[in-house]
């Protein structure tokens, strides 16, 4: 079921907001951690550090422990403007033991340079890589080994409406502050500040504030299972309404980032007409790579009459291994549920005649 949102009242959470249309979601597959699962205590296992505190109760408790064992590998950022000065702030996590730290892409968006500072140490930072399209980018910073305390990352395919929640981060430059709530909702979608679909988000009514942006999501066990990323809010702070980045998009994009520097994701070949044509139920193929998957399976892209000149319109994509296109969203969203190298059927318009082809997907970097 697609839940949608007035796009004016979503924001996303760094040093500026940036407006994003929310309306719905997919898995994807998780990296092996560097973290053994042994580190992860189980359910019932005493709290050492407060087992003294009659006074606090076994939830309390239970909060108190996340937030000390998540809280090392939470970071600040800051963004570094041409002249070296500061000009925005947002929260991060320790991805592993080399240095490597997560935050959203659009903390360090338009950046110079950036600034890390952990347990009270600040190092500068390179940019190892973005995803403009998923809200996500990899720093990484020259740290000692003892210092560095990665999460452990958890999955968001199983999660439930009801699971409590925990948010850390650096609100109004606040730092290292928790917030706690439920999973409210699953399955939203939210844009990135490309304008693409962020599919599967977490929503959650955690307190979550602008410079949250970039901070970790973790359930009842500290596991990472979200990047915070955007709240609902008509007037930029908390409104009990918050969206993060779902734990398997994080895991199948950040190693590409470690690896790359950029996302390799699958791609048709094409050029498409941007925005929605009049009178067009579809997405039209404006042009097509010599090579490419779709240029194998004999799509064509506006184009014109090799006789009379006449302008040709392209090949109209209206829906993908079943799923209708109608929009350049839905194609968009339609791909990212596949791999490089995937054969997809497209069901296309050509003149009238509805035609069917197969597409082997090519590797495209964004």
């Amino acid at each position: 079921m697609r839940a949608s949102l007035p796009t004016r009242a979503v924001a996303l959470l760094g040093a500026a907001a940036f407006g994003a249309a929310v309306a719905v979601a997919a898995p994807a597959v998780l990296p092996a951690l560097a973290v053994p699962e042994s580190a992860v205590p189980q359910r019932g296992e005493s709290i050492a550090a407060d087992a003294q505190r009659p006074d606090l109760g076994v939830e309390e408790r239970k909060t108190i422990d996340i937030f000390r064992r998540a809280s090392p590998a939470v970071v600040n950022i800051t963004r570094l403007g041409r002249g070296g000065g500061a000009v925005g702030t947002g929260s991060g996590f320790v991805w592993d033991r080399s240095g490597h730290v997560v935050t959203n892409f659009h903390v360090v968006q338009g950046a110079a340079g950036a600034r890390v500072t952990l347990r009270h140490k600040t190092y500068d930072a390179t940019i190892v890589g973005v995803a403009v399209d998923k809200d996500l980018a990899v720093l990484r910073i020259q740290a000692p080994a003892s210092e560095l305390s990665p999460l452990i990352l958890g999955s968001s395919d199983d999660l439930l409406v009801g699971q409590h929640v925990f948010a850390i981060g650096n609100p109004f430059g606040l730092d290292q502050t928790l917030s706690t709530g439920v999973i409210s909702g699953l399955g939203r979608e939210i844009k990135s500040v490309a304008g693409h679909p962020i599919t599967g988000v977490v929503q959650t009514d955690a307190a979550i504030n602008p410079g949250n942006s970039g901070g970790p999501l973790l359930d009842s066990r500290g596991r990472l299972i979200g990047v915070n990323t955007a709240i609902y809010s008509p007037s930029g702070a908390s409104a009990g309404v918050g969206f993060a980045v779902p734990a398997d998009t994080v895991g199948r994009i950040v190693p590409q980032l470690i690896e790359h520097g950029k996302v390799v994701r699958p791609g048709l070949g094409v050029e498409i007409a941007r925005g929605s044509l009049r009178g067009v139920d579809g997405v039209m193929i404006m042009g097509v790579m010599a090579g490419s998957g779709a240029d194998e399976a004999g799509l064509l892209g506006a184009r014109r009459d090799p006789q009379t000149g006449a302008a040709q319109l392209g090949d109209v994509i209206v829906a993908l291994d079943g799923t209708l296109v109608r929009t350049t969203e839905d194609l968009f969203r339609a791909l990212d549920r596949h791999e490089v190298g995937d054969v997809v059927k497209l069901d296309v318009l050509r003149d009238g005649q509805r035609l069917q082809v197969k597409v082997t997907l090519q590797a495209l970097s964004s």
